[in-house]
């Protein structure tokens, strides 16, 4: 009888038939009993993350969390794991993966923050089992899911543009592959579950503050249309971490916390540059094989030029993938090989940052002091990452084929520009092609770099001005943005050459370009002063501006009123001009030196 009132209490929750503080304390006072504890926990509950998903059928949701399986056989059956058992850090050879058990998080638990869209519409679960104490458990490395044989993945990689040898999932583990309802596979990994043997001097562990900037940003991306891994859930216990979070030898504990995050595949650059440079060229072709059928279906697997095919698809969906983090002033921070995806999407979220006022010197990384990785030099790091991949690939290569992967290879600047180029004349709301079009957006650029104009706002206040304002010169203080962009003497120039080419679009109403541009031009985006408000609530156990804000961003075109309350469209807080760029990488041990980082 209990168990059933805890389950009705539970569903009329997710119904939002009930307020979630008479339902929390409803469980409390009926779940007594040992078979209903597993509805009880400590999860602060959001009432935005409980509106009901009508457009799916109930039925196909788990409403168990024991009831949810994963598979380790597909990567298990193809490729050798790793020969020795354990934990401890050492050099590995010959295998893809080593099996590591994640190291339970101690203290009270607590889920911070967790994403309904990847619950309910990748994992196909429902969102009640996020009361149970098992899915804490489960998702933070505390128990192992049906089906789940815990693997950290060896790889290796340039960092900063020196080869850095064996690094691996130093902090991560792969718990298993779920194949959801809609025929799509996913693999989920734990990120701060604790040592692997790829640690070298970490201890394993991942703090809130970085957590909190993965889950929201990952999921961000998402929503902004740009290929990334997702977030699923964020867990944070009172385990004390040390970190010196800007190398400064100023040491302090953290709390410990673990994101699951999901991608199609964690397979990177340095997952092949790895096995390249040890010579293991068996499985060199194996991972390139199963890489090739699982993701790449459209290339024959038979055909003898495939392993080309691969690397020209690479080349054209990493020019693609960095002209989009371009469109939306996005600086990854940490361009490594081993954070670039064979597949073309955004992974590993450390010092990213969203550019404020455009500054084509935008660093977001503390600790890259030379601005290797700036924004405006994205697109020349993706090539010489990809020379790097073409390093790895070159003993599979007959002596032909790496000559014609080199001439794909300097097709790479013509991609790259071509899609900077499409993607901002869809923010401009251009239609068909002017010869005009490239300096018109150079122009452009050129303003807001020299007048400090933001970035973000100064296209979406343009997708929001009408033909009458524009043409009128009357720019409102409200529309800051684009009132700073105003200020510069050419101002005038630009806008009379932009309305000149609106006006040739014939049949495009101004109506209508508006509403192409507002589904481009985000009103929102993670800006540092917003994750740095909800960090340094969320280190003093309040995760309400987490679950705000990831409410705001997963909906980043669509004005809001609680957003806008809020300020984040609003010129930035003068506190935040004092801030640090972003976080440095979070080196998982206080006694590493940024020399070992930016090696």
């Amino acid at each position: 009888m209990m168990s059933y009132i805890c389950i009705l209490i539970s569903v009329l929750l997710d119904l939002g038939v009930v307020n979630n503080v008479l339902a929390t304390e409803s469980l409390h006072n009926f779940c007594e009993s040992d078979d209903c504890q597993s509805y009880v926990s400590d999860v602060e509950i959001y009432p935005y993350a409980f509106k009901p998903n009508f457009n799916m059928n109930l039925t196909e949701r788990i409403h168990d969390i024991d009831h949810f399986k994963l598979s380790c056989k597909r990567l298990i059956e193809v490729f050798p794991l790793d020969q020795v058992d354990g934990n401890f850090v050492r050099t590995v050879k010959n295998c893809i993966f080593s099996e590591s058990t994640p190291t339970p998080l101690k203290g009270p638990l607590k889920l911070a923050a967790f994403s309904k869209d990847v619950i309910e519409n990748i994992l196909d679960l429902d969102v009640s089992v996020t009361h149970a104490k098992d899915f804490v458990y489960y998702f933070s490395g505390g128990k192992l899911l049906p089906g789940s044989i815990p693997l950290a993945h060896r790889y290796g990689g340039h960092q900063f543009g020196y080869w850095s040898g064996q690094l691996g999932d130093g902090r991560a583990h792969f718990i298993g592959e779920f194949t959801n309802s809609k025929g799509a596979t996913w693999e989920l990994q734990l990120k701060g579950s604790g040592k692997t043997p790829y640690s070298r001097s970490g201890d394993g562990r991942a703090v809130v503050r970085s957590s909190v900037r993965e889950f929201l940003c990952s999921e961000a991306m998402h929503f902004l249309k740009v290929p990334t891994s997702r977030a699923s859930s964020l867990i944070v216990s009172q385990e004390p971490v040390w970190r010196d979070q800007f190398y400064s030898g100023n040491v302090k504990t953290e709390r410990g916390a673990v994101v699951l995050r999901l991608a199609k595949s964690w397979f990177r650059f340095g997952s092949l540059e790895i096995l390249a440079d040890a010579g293991e060229l068996d499985l060199l072709r194996k991972l390139l094989d199963f890489v090739i059928k699982e993701h790449f279906p459209t290339i024959d697997s038979n055909d003898p030029n495939k392993y080309l095919g691969f690397f020209s698809r690479v080349v054209t969906e990493t020019a693609h993938l960095i002209a989009q983090w371009m469109s939306i002033g996005f600086a990854h921070g940490v361009c490594n090989t081993d954070n670039f995806s064979l597949l073309s999407i955004t992974i590993d979220y450390g010092p990213f940052g969203f550019m404020e006022s455009y500054n084509s010197n935008f660093v977001p990384n503390a600790s890259d002091d030379e601005g290797r990785y700036r924004i405006g030099t994205q697109a020349d790091v993706g090539m010489f990452n990809l020379e790097r991949l073409l390093d790895a690939l070159r003993p599979v290569l007959t002596h032909k084929q790496h000559q014609r992967a080199m001439d794909l290879l300097k097709d790479y600047p013509d991609i790259y520009h071509r899609r900077f180029h499409e993607l901002f004349k869809a923010k401009l709301g251009l239609l068909g092609g002017a010869e005009s079009d490239g300096y018109l957006i150079a122009f452009l650029l050129k303003l807001m770099e020299e007048t400090g104009a933001d970035f973000t706002m100064t296209f979406r206040q343009l997708s929001e001005a009408s033909d009458t304002q524009l043409h009128s010169r009357l720019i409102s203080q409200a529309m800051w943005a684009l009132d700073d962009l105003a200020s510069h003497k050419l101002f005038s120039d630009w806008l009379s050459l932009y309305l000149l080419r609106l006006s040739k679009q014939k049949g495009d109403t101004d109506v209508d370009r508006q509403r192409r541009m507002k589904t481009v031009n985000p009103r929102y985006v993670l800006r540092n002063w917003m994750a740095e408000s909800a960090i340094r609530k969320a280190e003093m156990g309040d995760f309400s501006e987490v679950a705000a804000l990831h409410q705001t961003l997963s909906r980043p075109y669509l004005k809001q009123d609680t957003a806008e309350d809020a300020g984040y469209s609003a010129r930035p807080p003068l506190w935040a001009q004092k801030l640090p760029s972003s976080d440095s990488c979070e080196h998982s041990s206080v006694t590493v030196t940024l020399r070992h980082v930016r090696r």
